[in-house]
């Protein structure tokens, strides 16, 4: 691993003092700030990097506690998943789920600088896929969630495939990583899990030098539509309300951020496990019409599709904050 990875680390309290210790890449230890005396440990190899306020190793009253999504959020993905399918996701699946989420990753750094030797932020990175992508698209990762069990498979994957990133447990609203220590900031389907997911908008700015690409649900009617049909719905399986973006908004954020912004609306639909459909689709026969027929669905209803994409590539310093108002 790169050293430049670990000096990319910062106390996500202070977010500027060293974190002594971790330059020596330990097993299990305890780093500590050297500005403001904080206290991280270290488990298995992988940072914890969590403020003190976001201590998500005991045991909670989350009716009471400030932080009660993302208890829930962390919970989740530490137990109540199927272990060996995230580890292997998309490896192993239907070919038509495959292309799904290529099509989908590709779109996301489409406009994004050379990623070849680029320093990337996967935050909220679950379980690597993500990560494993960007790597063999020739990037030096930093792979971030709140999740310790995620961040524990996306360490796997790693091993599994033979693949070279970091993994730290941290919050994406107080990002573990210096202002501007990376290349690239990015995230897929992440930010719709917080409370606000506009603050991760504004984390990912910061961290980002040269740009920032965000894939998120979009706030779309046609998603209404699809979740009074069953096929979506507005609670996740954490039990969080699912907060889905405009793209109006989050570009104002990183407009103010100091980048220049594009956002595209597409469709895009299938479930987090494959299914039957997606084997069907699968089929030779009938795989060459599925591409044919989304690629239609997209240039006729694209621009009010469900899935959002943001690219920010940074073109000046940071005006101040967007507007107060506006629509989130």
């Amino acid at each position: 691993m790169s050293d430049e990875l670990l000096t990319m680390l910062a106390c996500p309290v202070c977010l500027d003092g060293e974190l002594l210790g971790l330059a020596e890449r330990p097993t299990d230890t305890t780093v500590i700030c050297s500005r403001c005396d904080a206290k991280y440990p270290v488990r298995g190899g992988v940072p914890i990097l969590l403020p003190s306020d976001c201590d998500l190793s005991g045991v909670h009253d989350e009716l009471d506690h400030a932080h009660g999504h993302k208890h829930r959020q962390a919970g989740y993905f530490d137990h109540a998943v199927a272990e060996e399918f995230e580890i292997l996701r998309p490896h192993g699946t239907p070919r038509a789920y495959r292309w799904l989420l290529a099509r989908k990753l590709n779109r996301a750094v489409a406009r994004v600088p050379d990623l070849r030797r680029a320093t990337v932020v996967d935050a909220c990175c679950g379980s690597g896929m993500e990560a494993e992508f960007l790597v063999r698209k020739g990037a030096r990762v930093v792979a971030v969630d709140i999740s310790e069990g995620a961040a524990r498979r996306a360490q796997a994957r790693a091993r599994r495939f033979g693949l070279d990133y970091l993994v730290v447990v941290g919050d994406v609203e107080r990002l573990p990583v210096r202002t501007g220590a990376a290349d690239v900031a990015f995230v897929h389907d992440g930010l719709h899990h917080l409370a606000d997911p506009l603050v991760g908008v504004r984390e990912l700015a910061r961290v980002g030098r040269r740009a920032v690409s965000i894939t998120e649900p979009a706030d779309a009617a046609l998603t209404q539509v699809a979740v009074k049909l069953g096929l979506a719905t507005n609670e996740e399986d954490a039990g969080n309300e699912v907060r889905r973006l405009r793209p109006e908004r989050v570009r104002l954020e990183l407009a103010a951020a100091g980048f220049s912004t594009r956002s595209e609306r597409y469709v895009m639909y299938y479930g987090h496990q494959p299914g039957l459909g997606t084997r069907l689709l699968s089929v030779p026969a009938l795989f060459t019409a599925f591409k044919v027929g989304l690629d239609a669905a997209d240039l006729l209803a694209g621009s009010w599709g469900n899935k959002l994409c943001v690219t920010g590539v940074r073109t000046g310093r940071a005006t101040g904050p967007p507007p107060i108002g506006g629509t989130r």
